[in-house]
């Protein structure tokens, strides 16, 4: 597994309410769950880690793993962790490119072999392993039971279009997802209220004077810029912290003078 964190390039800045990863997999991920903010702050930690993946690229039979097949009590979420049996109780389904998946706080998850994933996710490696594939890492079992919701999943809330321009892929009180679409050859000005990270994850993009190439990311703290795409067009990630999506980010743009 190769995993890249995008962090400020001023060291010295505040660190950022969210914090935004690309994972690369070629074996199956340890089986998992992430605290909620109340369960880390009990155990001394700032905060939880509710988390959504948006697969930019997946192998043929790629797949991720949410929630259980069946509902199980604590005793029997113990004892299938203490066997192994947890493995065979996860709910794996494939998954192509494009797929936005959330993960909040609670849900036993994993990641198979095949995938590039962009993460977005509350600032926190609060991370409780149930099964490792025989990497003989430490498990952590009192905690892995008390955070973790022994269900099946919950349906994936779908997303919601907002303009030709914005869909709205996740929205809860941590974070905001976006996925911007631009025409081709088109400019569109981005306003951001507050700390905004952007990904480009296709086709050509700049950035006010600068230029992303796939898999860039850019952290804007507020102001407003333009976003111009090339002639083929260009898909962007956008996320800012939750709950409420931001009214006025995208608009047309006319001549617009880049802030700093």
């Amino acid at each position: 597994m190769g995993e890249l964190w995008y962090e400020p390039a001023d060291g010295n800045a505040e660190a950022p309410a969210l914090l935004l990863k690309l994972l690369f997999t070629e074996q199956r991920l340890s089986v998992q769950v992430h605290p909620d903010d109340a369960f880390a702050q009990s155990i001394g930690l700032p905060n939880g880690k509710t988390e959504a993946w948006y697969v930019l690229s997946a192998r043929h039979g790629a797949q991720v793993a949410i929630g259980l097949k069946r509902a199980l009590t604590p005793a029997e979420l113990r004892a299938a962790i203490l066997d192994g049996s947890v493995a065979k109780l996860i709910g794996w389904r494939d998954v192509t490119a494009g797929e936005v998946i959330y993960v909040p706080a609670g849900t036993i998850h994993a990641i198979g072999p095949g995938l590039v994933i962009a993460e977005i996710q509350q600032r926190s490696d609060a991370t409780f392993r149930m099964f490792d594939y025989g990497r003989d890492r430490e498990l952590h079992l009192d905690n892995a039971i008390a955070v973790a919701d022994a269900n099946p999943p919950a349906p994936q809330v779908p997303a919601t279009t907002l303009s030709e321009a914005r869909t709205v892929l996740i929205a809860n009180e941590f974070f905001i997802l976006e996925r911007l679409t631009l025409l081709p050859a088109s400019s569109q000005r981005l306003t951001a209220s507050g700390e905004t990270w952007i990904m480009a994850i296709s086709g050509r993009l700049a950035l006010g004077k600068d230029d992303l190439d796939v898999g860039e990311v850019a952290l804007m703290s507020a102001g407003r810029t333009e976003l111009a795409s090339g002639p083929a067009g260009a898909i962007v990630l956008v996320a800012y912290p939750g709950p409420d999506v931001a009214a006025g980010l995208l608009e047309a743009a006319t001549h617009l003078e880049v802030s700093a």
